[in-house]
């Protein structure tokens, strides 16, 4: 993990397995999460892979001889790491290198954001070992895409190259290899530019929103905008507006 200001960037870099999602993964990325969501300095993480792959899924060799019992926990485990992320009130950009497949395309999903490589290629080839995907991918990529295309894809374990995904809406954007770092540096300095207090209640809103009815979560939203109005950025966000001026934002994100 390197650090540049509020920017932190986590590189997998296990090129032999093509950055495989091991035990080992597993273990270090929650300790490296688990210091993540207690620095208030950071606010944006971008997540990269080295060589071919972002992450090029499970390691097969592991789980081939799981019992019932321990593929449940292994998913569950997988699941936890992943809910780490949308629950922190940071903004996390995956920069897809290279090949995002099974448990690396989930991991690419529970980001909120993904800029990919024209490299890249994306897809959920479980039902071809005998399993699915149950990292998320069958709850998440519904989300982000439709049932339509996420049936294709989960049912026919195919994968797609980046500019299907950003056609279909799974990818926000698709540079050339050689701009991938500093795309992804771009849209966390856009993301930057705000106030970090709104981002952090925005992601809020749409990720628990996901968990609920259309009522509840207007009616959701409607607390956590009025959350807005008793924090220094919205007095300091507006009165610059009305001021025309740059904004200074302070940052601080209301509990609740």
């Amino acid at each position: 993990m390197e650090r540049d200001g509020p920017i932190a960037t986590i590189t997998f870099n296990d090129p032999n397995t093509l950055n495989a999602l091991t035990r080992d993964f597993l273990t270090e990325y929650w300790w490296i999460l688990k210091g993540l969501s207690k620095d208030d300095s950071v606010n944006v993480v971008i997540l990269t892979g080295t060589g071919k792959a972002f992450m090029a899924g499970a390691d097969i060799a592991y789980m081939s001889a799981m019992s019932p019992h321990e593929a449940a926990v292994y998913a569950k485990e997988t699941v936890e790491l992943y809910r780490m992320m949308e629950e922190m009130e940071k903004v996390f950009i995956a920069a897809v290198n290279g090949y995002a497949l099974g448990g690396g395309c989930e991991l690419a999903m529970a980001c909120d954001l993904r800029v990919a490589s024209t490299r890249a290629k994306f897809g959920l080839p479980e039902v071809g070992l005998g399993i699915f995907p149950a990292g998320g991918g069958t709850q998440r990529l519904p989300h982000l895409v439709g049932d339509t295309w996420a049936k294709e894809l989960i049912f026919t374990g195919s994968s797609i190259d980046a500019k299907r995904a950003e056609t279909i809406g799974l990818v926000n954007s698709v540079v050339e290899p050689e701009e991938l770092a500093d795309a992804a540096h771009a849209l966390a300095l856009r993301v930057l530019r705000n106030s970090q207090t709104a981002v952090a209640l925005a992601k809020r809103s749409v990720d628990g929103g996901h968990q609920m009815t259309l009522d509840a979560a207007v009616e959701r939203d409607q607390g956590l905008f009025g959350l807005c109005f008793g924090t220094p950025d919205q007095k300091e966000g507006m009165g610059a507006f009305l001021e025309k001026r740059p904004a200074v934002f302070q940052h601080q994100i209301p509990a609740g």
